[in-house]
């Protein structure tokens, strides 16, 4: 089961990814890091790595041609049966609590990611989206 931290959301490695991908839906997120029992980040489901195991590679499109993508819906329901571990993405970008906003959106922008964690001593503590970064650039040219 996905945990409510605050202000963020984070699950296990062994949390299902129905449940993720549930918690990702309620609660409008693109995202949730992967934590370990001490809440350090292990790593990450983003809906792009959802979609990703939903498609084939391009080895699979050269030998079988062009994809069958009603096929690859109804692969879905297999996708959620999975659990964090399976399709995590383990090397994960973060920033501090005390970094100036401009460098956590270009490591965004860099890593091409639209949500980055922010960690103490590796643990989680909260969670920055592109969204943010803006929010935060237009309220201070505002003041």
């Amino acid at each position: 089961m996905a945990t409510f931290r605050g202000e963020h959301q984070t699950a296990n490695a062994d949390t299902s990814i129905r449940d993720i991908a549930n918690t990702m839906c309620f609660n409008k997120i693109s995202g949730l890091p992967i934590v370990d029992e001490d809440n350090k980040i292990i790593g990450i489901v983003s809906e792009k790595d959802l979609l990703k195991r939903m498609f084939p590679d391009m080895a699979t499109i050269a030998t079988e041609g062009r994809p069958n993508f009603e096929e690859m819906e109804k692969g879905y329901a297999d996708t959620l049966q999975l659990v964090a571990s399976d399709i995590m993405t383990t090397t994960v970008s973060s920033v501090t609590p005390d970094m100036p906003i401009m460098k956590a959106a270009s490591l965004m922008c860099i890593n091409k990611i639209r949500r980055i964690p922010v960690t103490e001593n590796d643990a989680v503590v909260g969670i920055i989206s592109i969204g943010d970064v803006h929010k935060a650039i237009f309220q201070s040219s505002l003041g």
